[in-house]
């Protein structure tokens, strides 16, 4: 009887993975990290450089970016580990395929963020342009 636990609970009776989820793995992770390193910081330095630099005009929501980095960097850890702790290639693809376009996501959504509050921002200032303008030329 102690023959027949052994056997279902050692290791060696469990499938190996298959190299294909190791490969798809280290790539997943390859490329979140060119998208961080490549892509984000250097975005999010610009964007925050540009709201430095025009005293606000350019407004920067750190808040709201620091939480969408937040989510976005957990849901892209899990899926790069759900990848690797899969038995089958595809299933492991699929994962890193969605931690790639999490990832890329997560790199956009600070650029859309200050160009819609850039927006908002810009039709307050028109009517202060004009009233300017107005008084200036009497």
């Amino acid at each position: 009887m102690t023959s027949v636990l052994r056997w279902r609970h050692s290791p060696s009776s469990r499938r190996p993975r298959p190299r294909g989820v190791w490969f798809a793995t280290g790539i997943g992770v390859v490329l979140v990290l060119v998208v961080a390193v490549g892509g984000y910081l250097p975005l999010v330095g610009f964007l925050g450089g540009a709201t430095a630099s025009t005293a606000g005009l350019v407004p920067f929501p750190v808040v709201r970016v620091a939480a969408v980095t937040l989510l976005g960097t957990v849901v892209v850890l899990a899926l790069l580990l759900l990848a690797g702790t899969r038995r089958h290639t595809t299933t492991a693809t699929i994962a890193v395929v969605a931690a790639v376009l999490v990832a890329l996501a997560t790199t956009a959504y600070p650029v859309v963020t200050v160009a819609v509050a850039s927006a908002d921002r810009a039709g307050d200032v028109w009517p202060v342009v004009t009233d300017l303008w107005q008084r200036f030329t009497g």
